[in-house]
């Protein structure tokens, strides 16, 4: 099992000095001190052997936290910083960007790395920004609610990863979408391309036709990993979605949910990835991601987590409908179709959902491993995340935290 590191780069402030400092996410003495941290948090999880480090990618967060407006600009400098762990962004919200230059731009950090690099994408949640730099297609942002937006958000998405994908593997690529076009305008092609003779001397074969009409191009780099960097994408929830990624050959990660839930999505991955000729075990090709401490006793467990994990949920999270990923059996019955009310938002819940773990060292390798195997079920889990709330957690503490993780799980699973 390999073990991912999640972080969502946040200033670091408690929510007094959010206020008093508004908009704190352009105040560039707390910026800097938000970098300092994510770089030494870096080194550190390179230091006690995680695999990668991940972050979110979210634009216009004035208030201070997940700002992440350029993940693959951030991974270049940490890895000039480490020497061996590897870097995902979870995810760059493909709808928002274009399919061609993504594919450059994750391919030369491929190389500026030496392999380095996991491509994760994600769909976009968040309207404040998506409906903004999603304008070029009319994506919006959305929950997974199977509405019209959901499914045109969705269309964009896979019919951007095939692109990118064809920009990987292929030497040269034309497409003619519904939402992109490759050359543009597909059928005239490109007519004014002057160096007509250079480019049928020294470029890729195809590219022109007998007219010198560009009617194909060639996506430069080829990523240094072959055919292309490891795929992933966060968070699951829905079947559909696990069933897609899946098809694609695509690390889902799975936010919550309640173990006899998981196992029935670890199980779709496992038939859909059989259907399309991978035999995989149950788990396997899977990441789960939770929230863990090291604590002495369950009361310092509990408060550990109302100060970090749940803060994080109760302020901000949960107002994107994330409390869904922590339903319980019994909810279905109490609130059938509808999300679960800010009065079942509690620190119990986060507990009981077997999304927040931890205690001592013992407790939380067994918990681990307990994940690792599907709750029991001869799983063979492929990915672990640890998410940590770098900027509300103080920076030696979260420090401590690592440490405990890389001496008592990561080298148990070496």
């Amino acid at each position: 099992m390999k073990f991912l590191l999640f972080i969502t780069p946040t200033i670091p402030a408690t929510f007094e000095e959010r206020e008093r400092l508004r908009p704190v996410g352009r105040d560039n003495d707390k910026y800097q001190e938000m970098l300092t941290e994510v770089r030494e948090i870096a080194q550190l999880a390179d230091e006690v052997g995680f695999d990668v480090l991940s972050t979110t990618e979210h634009h216009f967060h004035s208030e201070g936290f997940e700002i992440s407006v350029a993940p693959l600009l951030l991974y270049a400098d940490l890895a000039a910083r480490t020497e061996r762990i590897k870097f995902s962004p979870l995810g760059l919200v493909l709808p928002s960007w274009d399919p061609l230059r993504v594919a450059e731009e994750l391919a030369m950090l491929d190389h500026l790395t030496k392999g380095r690099i996991y491509a994760g994408f994600a769909r976009g949640f968040q309207d404040r920004w998506l409906n903004v730099m999603g304008q070029h297609t009319r994506v919006r942002g959305t929950p997974m609610d199977g509405s019209a937006t959901d499914e045109h958000n969705r269309a964009v998405y896979e019919e951007y990863m095939k692109i990118v994908k064809m920009a990987w593997t292929q030497e040269t690529i034309d497409f003619d979408g519904e939402y992109y076009q490759v050359p543009f305008p597909y059928e005239q092609g490109i007519t004014r391309w002057p160096a007509q003779e250079w480019t049928r001397k020294y470029g890729a074969p195809g590219e022109l036709d007998e007219d010198g009409v560009i009617r194909r191009v060639s996506v430069v780099p080829a990523p240094y990993q072959q055919p292309h960097p490891p795929l992933m994408q966060p968070f699951s929830l829905s079947e559909k979605t696990i069933r897609y990624t899946a098809r694609e050959n695509i690390v889902p990660w799975i936010l919550g949910p309640r173990p006899e839930k998981f196992v029935e999505l670890c199980r779709a991955y496992q038939e859909t990835a059989a259907e399309h000729g991978r035999d995989l075990k149950l788990g396997e090709g899977v990441g789960a991601i939770r929230s863990m401490h090291f604590a002495d006793t369950p009361e310092e467990l509990y408060e550990i987590t109302e100060r970090t994990t749940y803060a994080a949920f109760n302020e901000y999270l949960g107002d994107f409908g994330f409390w869904e990923a922590f339903r319980l059996a019994e909810d279905d019955e109490k609130y059938p179709g509808r999300m679960l009310p800010k009065s079942e938002w509690t620190v119990q819940r986060m507990f009981d959902s077997k999304y927040a773990i931890g205690g001592t060292p013992e407790q939380v390798r067994e918990q681990v491993a307990e994940v690792a195997s599907c709750y029991g079920n001869g799983g063979e889990l492929s990915w672990f995340g640890l998410y940590v709330e770098q900027g509300l957690m103080p920076l030696e503490e979260t420090k401590k935290q690592l440490r405990l993780f890389g001496e008592h799980v990561i080298s148990h699973y070496r």
